[in-house]
């Protein structure tokens, strides 16, 4: 079973983290939130209050075999300028464990941290130009390219966190899940 740790920070976008963590637990994907703050409450960017499983400071990470980054205002900043963010997400890379993140996140924490370097990569539209040294894709609403999965936004929630069951724990479990919870763009208006 994969072990995932998603990092929330205050001012996370709470459909893009939460949407993650229960399509994952439905896969059987263990994942952990972690608060980045000094509490295990945090608020994320539209007054939604909840409670983290653990604190990120301290925590040893080396069982888990990826990490998760939400998007959102300010929650991407405090992400970035976070140093034990920011040291996990290089002992991650050197060790070529999965780094994800969506909407502002994999611009301005990834790209202009330097994580997405010859890799494929998507963001919420308009922040293309801190995808430093990555072939920009907007014409996907997820990107996997080897260990790195990026996804523009909010809307975008559902197929990112069935791209991470895929790349976890594979095609079939991603897809009986995309059919339990009856998901299908295409009905989408």
């Amino acid at each position: 079973m994969s072990s995932i740790a998603i990092f929330m920070a205050d001012g996370c976008e709470e459909i893009e983290a939460l949407t993650v963590v229960d399509l994952l637990r439905r896969g059987k994907v263990t994942i952990d939130m972690l608060s980045t703050t000094e509490e295990r409450f945090v608020t994320g960017s539209h007054g939604i209050r909840f409670e983290t499983d653990e604190l990120l400071k301290g925590k040893d990470l080396s069982s888990y075999d990826g990490i998760v980054l939400p998007g959102g205002m300010p929650g991407t900043m405090n992400l970035k300028e976070n140093g034990d963010v920011q040291k996990a997400l290089k002992e991650f890379a050197e060790a070529g464990k999965l780094i994800s993140a969506i909407c502002a996140a994999p611009a301005r924490v990834l790209g202009e941290g330097g994580f997405l370097k010859g890799y494929e990569a998507t963001c919420y539209p308009g922040l293309e130009e801190h995808l430093l040294e990555a072939k920009v894709r907007t014409d996907l609403p997820v990107v996997r390219d080897r260990d790195r999965i990026t996804s523009r936004g909010l809307g975008t929630a559902i197929p990112f966190a069935l791209e991470l069951l895929s790349y976890l724990e594979g095609e079939e479990t991603a897809a009986q899940i995309k059919d339990s919870i009856v998901f299908s763009p295409k009905d989408m208006i």
